[in-house]
């Protein structure tokens, strides 16, 4: 079973901006890259909620076409634009969602690219499970579903077989904010949140990196 080093360190960023964030995790993954030559580095991964919000587009070349909302929209409702190197098509982040971003070596995994983003996915499964949801996987579409309705996207970049980038699940941001783009660009689906499930049940932020964090370690464990 892949598992990760035990050591593994995590960081809870609190609220950053993403470009900032983007520049942490570039560092980063390259120290982890370098750690090779020393041992092997534990990896990083990093807890973040975005603010201000931000859309980032991929380089997928139809990325730019799911944008719906004007310059004056978004400046309106202090949403920033921002281009990514990750995989996937285009998404929103922003206050209400948790954001993580593990910065991990593959090779120590022992997974390549379908193998990690299905075993982040499980890590998803793991934490909502743990709040009375039932998340699944959608075999046409990566990220987390509740039915049509999406509730945690993941994007990707390697680089050495080092990762970077991660998943987003909605706890509770403005949904709203979603309305400004196709998101992921799938046509005709929806997107779903925490507090849009729970309503008043639905867990405090902190209770849910802790979980989260939780999830990992246990992978961590499963040697």
């Amino acid at each position: 079973m892949a598992s990760i080093p035990t050591n593994l360190e995590f960081r809870d960023l609190g609220r950053l901006p993403y470009a900032e964030a983007l520049e942490l995790q570039r560092s980063i993954q390259q120290e982890v890259i370098a750690g090779r030559e020393h041992g092997g580095h534990p990896g990083v991964i990093l807890l973040v909620e975005h603010t201000p919000p931000v859309i980032t587009i991929s380089r997928r070349a139809a990325a730019g076409s799911h944008l719906l909302a004007t310059p004056t929209a978004l400046a309106v409702a202090g949403v920033d634009l921002h281009d990514t190197d990750r995989g996937g098509d285009i998404t929103y982040h922003g206050p209400g969602q948790l954001v993580v971003y593990p910065i991990l070596d593959l090779n120590t995994l022992g997974l390549r690219l379908h193998g990690y983003m299905r075993w982040l996915e499980d890590r998803v499964i793991e934490t909502l499970g743990q709040f009375g949801i039932e998340g699944a996987r959608d075999e046409d579409a990566t990220g987390v579903w509740l039915g049509t309705h999406k509730i945690c996207a993941l994007g990707i970049r390697v680089s050495r077989w080092v990762s970077m980038h991660g998943l987003a699940l909605n706890v509770e941001p403005d949904l709203s904010h979603f309305d400004f783009i196709v998101p992921c660009g799938l046509h005709g689906r929806g997107v779903t949140s925490m507090r849009a499930e729970l309503g008043e049940d639905c867990p405090d932020m902190t209770t849910v990196k802790r979980v989260i964090c939780e999830a990992f370690k246990d992978a961590a464990n499963s040697r």
